[in-house]
């Protein structure tokens, strides 16, 4: 799958037909970091650094890589504003976020969680702190939350996983949390952190999916 209304400049093949203008204006294209280019590194020549014209805005869209089953992978090295943010994911259908998580104010990983989809935990909501802790969804509706940790009887059997994590982010980038793609954390050596959350009633959840640098790669690469 490409790109919504474009032309496939780098290849030649024209995905749908519109006049190519002159001056338009080039997106998603910013001075590399060492960084962005040990990820490009990883992938062909041919996957990086794919442009496409947007026909509809007379733009142009240059992604980091874009593999030929249509997923594209942008690389993000600093901030990035809600705007641009709706307008790379609305351009590409099939995108995937790798954010330089090394770069993020108060970042860490903490404990293993259980699994969230689990059944014996649906009639709970996990606690947005740094200690592992849950409330009953029955306790919230009547607005009386009685914070549990996992040594209460109702939690402690209950087996944690080796790919769930907590963490805490001290000074989120909240832009983030508004994605609609999947976005990856890369803190550096060979594990990277898949960041998403868990949809609850008192309010969401966000955990980290731990996988392996290089599995990660090999789903595109093969």
């Amino acid at each position: 799958m490409e790109p919504n209304s474009s032309i496939l400049i780098d290849n030649k093949q024209i995905l749908k037909e519109s006049p190519i203008e002159v001056g338009r204006t080039l997106r998603n294209y910013h001075g590399e970091t060492e960084w962005h280019r040990n990820w490009k590194a990883a992938f062909p020549p041919g996957f990086r650094e794919v442009s496409f014209s947007d026909v509809t805005l007379g733009e142009l869209h240059r992604a980091d890589v874009h593999t030929p089953c249509g997923t594209t992978l942008e690389f993000q090295n600093s901030p990035i504003c809600l705007e641009e943010l709706k307008s790379r994911e609305a351009f590409y259908p099939k995108l995937i976020w790798i954010l330089n998580g090394k770069k993020f104010k108060g970042f860490r990983v903490l404990k293993n969680l259980p699994d969230v989809d689990d059944p014996r935990i649906a009639n709970y909501d996990f606690c947005n702190t740094d200690h592992l802790s849950m409330i009953r969804k029955s306790d919230f509706l009547q607005g009386r939350p009685r914070v549990l940790n996992f040594q209460h009887p109702e939690l402690r059997k209950l087996p944690l996983t080796s790919y769930y994590y907590s963490f805490c982010w001290k000074h989120p980038h909240r832009v983030w949390y508004q994605a609609k793609n999947p976005i990856i954390v890369d803190l550096g050596g060979h594990f990277i952190y898949q960041l998403k959350q868990r949809r609850q009633l008192s309010e969401d959840y966000p955990y980290l999916h731990i996988m392996t640098r290089k599995s990660f790669i090999e789903q595109y690469v093969c």
